[in-house]
């Protein structure tokens, strides 16, 4: 990031200026972004749960147009860190895994598009 004299000299705002501030959060860091969800595949997944009230393995893999152990091992991560709850039974003889999107998942996905949403402000100021 440029010093705030260079910022100026350029005729941009000074670095707490640059900062996009999210209500009642204050600056917004662009560093500070939840990698967790930031993932092209996370991302997918949440995304995905946050319109739909749950998607079976096959269906998420249908739509996001990955690999099964891609999907696995990102929805995995998602599961450990209490975003998604997985379900597994069978249907008839078929295992059935299926996903939805835990009240955490629901609200690091507002905290990540409140954050962008800042971030994309900043920007275009």
């Amino acid at each position: 990031m440029a010093s705030n004299s260079a910022a100026r000299s350029r005729g941009g705002a000074s670095e707490p200026e640059a900062l996009a501030e999210i209500p009642g959060d204050g600056p917004v860091d662009p560093g500070a972004i939840d990698q967790l969800i930031h993932a092209r595949v996370r991302l997918g997944i949440v995304s995905a749960l946050a319109v739909n009230s749950s998607l079976t393995f096959n269906e998420l893999k249908d739509l996001l147009g990955t690999t099964d152990g891609n999907l696995s091992v990102h929805a995995r991560r998602l599961e450990d860190a209490g975003y998604v709850v997985c379900k597994k039974s069978f249907d008839g003889r078929l295992p059935r895994t299926e996903y939805r999107l835990a009240e955490r998942g629901r609200q690091a996905l507002q905290r990540y598009l409140d954050h962008m949403e800042a971030l994309i402000e900043a920007v275009r100021r």
